[in-house]
This record gives C-alpha cells, structure tokens and sequence, in this order.
C-alpha cells in the first residue's frame, strides 16, 4: 500500500524524524541485499550503488541501475523480477509504517493522505477494496488516486464511484520514474490527462487544512 501526502509541511518535526528512522532501516537493509547478491555470484559493492544514487537515499533502484550495467541483467525489470523484487532471490523486506500511523503524520504535517493506485492492492474481489478503502477513510484518508497508468477504463469508473461513496478527493498521477519506467511518460496517466479541476479540489482541501482552528 502506497499512500501520498499531498501539502505536507517539510519541516514537521514528527515527519523528519520518522524519515529519519525508515532511511536509517534503509541503509542496514542495503548491505543485506548487496551481502546476498555477492553469495549469488553477483559481483557489486556498496560503493558502485552508493556512487549510483549520486547523494540520494540509496534503493533497490540504484542496486538495479549497477546490475544492468554490469550486464547481470538485461533491463531494471528483470533486476527486480530475479534478484530484488518481492519473493526473489536477494530481496529482504523494508520497515514500513502501519497506514493508520502514515496517515496520522500526513495530517500532522498539515497534508492530505491519498491512497495511491489502488489496483497495486491486489485485492481478491471488489468487496474487499472497498472494506480497505472505508477504513482508511475512517482514519483520515483524504483522497484516491482514479487515474493512473496501471488503470483502465473499468478502473477508473470503479474507483471514482468508491472516491465518491467515501467522500473522497480524486486524484491521478503518472507514477513517472524516469529510466526506471521507459514506458511512462511524464505528464500523462495511461494516455490520459489529470482534470485540472482534480487539482484545483485538492489544493483547496490543503488550504483548507492550513487553517487555524478557533
């Protein structure tokens, strides 16, 4: 589950520091994942991904980057599918945060919590996305993100009628990450463009949430 916060404050000290304890989780997973692809004949070390990441916070995108350049794999696809993507062979799971307490600290920042593309959910029928969907709107979830590139037609109808049901904002996104998703384009949903009135709801819900209460 992926959950966006929209008009959060970067100075929050309640936000800083929890990204400071799951970066810290980060950077002792790194060398785990590294250890195991080294026992796997794969030859890197943390200093090729650490040069990769160029300073950014280092992921299993720049342990990607390292193994498609050095020929173990033949595109970031297959570096996730063989070696670092769930059930694979060196992957070892992140600290995560619990949605309830993501939420809490989107809206102590002053955002609004979106739950991203739903569909990554992989939930087993419809009955069960929408039970998730009314918790989390029960514990604050702000919005749905309806259009996205991994979302159709049917999709989007379904998850518009959920964002309504719920009274929830939607929202869409391209889910762009440069080399790392060749087939996205910036700027576009699976061909489609985000309602500029989407936005204009959402910014309004911010503002709204800036507000000091009397």
């Amino acid at each position: 589950m992926h959950l966006l916060g929209y008009g959060i404050d970067a100075n929050c000290q309640a936000m800083a520091d929890m990204s400071r304890q799951l970066i810290a989780a980060r950077d002792t997973r790194n060398p785990r994942i590294v250890a195991r692809l080294n026992e796997l004949g794969v030859t890197i070390t943390l200093d090729e991904v650490a040069a990769q990441a160029g300073g950014d916070v280092v992921g299993r995108p720049h342990i990607a980057a390292v193994l498609l350049r050095k020929g173990y794999v033949s595109s970031i696809k297959q570096a996730f599918d063989k070696y670092l993507g769930a059930g694979a062979a060196a992957h070892f799971d992140k600290e995560r945060l619990a949605p309830r307490r993501a939420i809490e600290l989107i809206i102590q920042a002053g955002g609004v919590a979106i739950l991203a593309h739903p569909i990554q959910l992989r939930t087993s029928n419809d009955a069960q996305l929408e039970r998730i969907v009314k918790d989390l709107a029960d514990l604050g979830l702000g919005g749905i993100e309806v259009i996205h590139s991994d979302h159709n037609a049917a999709d989007i109808e379904k998850y518009s009628m959920l964002a309504q049901r719920f009274g929830l904002l939607k929202t869409g996104g391209s889910d762009f990450h440069g080399a790392n998703k060749k087939g996205i384009r910036l700027g576009w949903a699976g061909g489609r463009r985000i309602p500029r009135a989407w936005f204009d709801q959402l910014a309004a819900r911010i503002a709204d949430s800036k507000r000091p209460t009397s």
